[in-house]
């Protein structure tokens, strides 16, 4: 298995995945950056909920996604903003508004990661990770 140079950008990949899949869940390798990721996913309605599996090792995120009854995804798509090659930097008053205010952008502030209507309230920029909706 080779060396994961964008741990978000595969994080985001596994989901659209799974979803595409038509899958209850997903298992991602865990860390920091996820677990919060996966939390504003969590508040904001996009999936059902998640475990923190313990493998011995650094750990999984298990994901549980949301369906409609017609067995459509309560995610419609994501994008990733920042990459490693190009990173996105913004200021509070220039946050994106995604989907005209129906989505979220997940921006990683130097308060922790939050979502783009949290950013504007404490006004505070950072780097937009992604855009959800």
């Amino acid at each position: 298995m080779g060396v994961i140079t964008d741990p978000v950008g595969d994080y985001l990949a596994r989901i659209r995945n799974a979803q595409m899949a038509g899958h209850r869940y997903t298992d991602i390798p865990a860390s920091r950056i996820k677990r919060a990721i996966t939390q504003i996913l969590k508040d904001k309605g996009y999936i059902s909920t998640f475990l923190n599996v313990d493998d011995g090792r650094q750990g999984l995120l298990r994901v549980y996604l949301k369906y409609d009854r017609h067995g459509k995804g309560a995610i419609v798509n994501m994008k990733r903003i920042s990459k490693p090659g190009l990173r996105v930097y913004t200021r509070a008053a220039d946050l994106p508004r995604v989907q005209n205010g129906l989505g979220i952008a997940i921006v990683s502030t130097s308060r922790g990661v939050m979502s783009d209507k949290e950013a504007r309230q404490v006004h505070i920029g950072g780097e937009v990770l992604a855009h959800i909706f």
